[in-house]
């Protein structure tokens, strides 16, 4: 049995720009964030920011609707859409938050195609405040890893995934599409078999050219969603291949 699996990163990777900067700037929060920012951690500072839109009398909705109108590459929407037709397993691994990952997917009807999304959680308490929460506990910063933020280490969320694929009798292999400085964990947990995606001139397109040996898979650079999409597919078509081979 073959399995081809596609992770994807979430801001700068299926949308060009980072939800979290889309809903302070489009809510007015820039100076308030700015003036925070070197004080908290990153997740904390979205949760403070979340804090302060409640206070300043915007709901829930409200981010929904701002989120809504974030743009999305229609390239990108077919890419998505072309890799569950062709029976890739779809998963995100982001350090955005649920909230604002399921708003934009379900606005451009793309919420169903993945298998899972892992990001940091989200709920609405009962004033109805959003709250953003770290996926894993800042108390006992549980991964250990050095180049994740405390938050989250996607090097251990991608174990988990190839964990869950390494059932008796599958073959698989991984795409993993990225652009940041926490893509790099994971990146460097990929085996000969698989392949990266960096965007070009991204941190993690950085971290994988100026070290390039540490990398055991095979990269391919990208740089807007034209690109992402002719890369993944073709990568994606010859994955099959290969597979289909190593079984016969």
């Amino acid at each position: 049995m073959l399995k081809r699996m596609v992770i994807f990163d979430f801001d700068r990777t299926i949308i060009d720009g980072d939800s979290d900067r889309w809903v302070v700037t489009q809510m007015g929060l820039t100076p308030l964030f700015d003036q925070l920012a070197s004080t908290l951690p990153w997740n904390s500072l979205m949760n403070k920011m979340m804090e302060e839109l409640h206070l300043r009398g915007k709901t829930i909705q409200d981010i929904g609707e701002c989120l809504k109108q974030m743009p999305l590459h229609p390239k990108i929407i077919s890419a998505i859409k072309s890799a569950h037709s062709m029976g890739c397993e779809l998963w995100i691994v982001s350090d955005a938050n649920q909230f604002f990952i399921k708003t934009i997917l379900e606005q451009y009807q793309l919420f169903g195609f993945f298998k899972e999304i892992i990001t940091n959680p989200t709920s609405v308490d009962n004033d109805g405040r959003l709250r953003i929460a770290p996926y894993h506990g800042f108390e006992l910063c549980p991964h250990g890893c050095t180049l994740c933020p405390s938050n989250m280490c996607k090097g251990m969320i991608l174990k988990h995934i190839q964990t869950s694929a390494g059932e008796i009798g599958i073959k698989s292999t991984a795409i993993y599409i990225g652009d940041g400085g926490g893509d790099y964990c994971p990146s460097l947990k990929l085996g000969e078999n698989d392949h990266v995606m960096p965007r070009k001139k991204f941190p993690l397109w950085k971290h994988i050219h100026g070290n390039p040996s540490l990398v055991k898979a095979t990269v391919h650079d990208w740089s807007n969603g034209e690109e992402l999409e002719t890369t993944l597919l073709r990568l994606i078509s010859a994955a099959t291949i290969e597979l289909r081979q190593s079984i016969s």
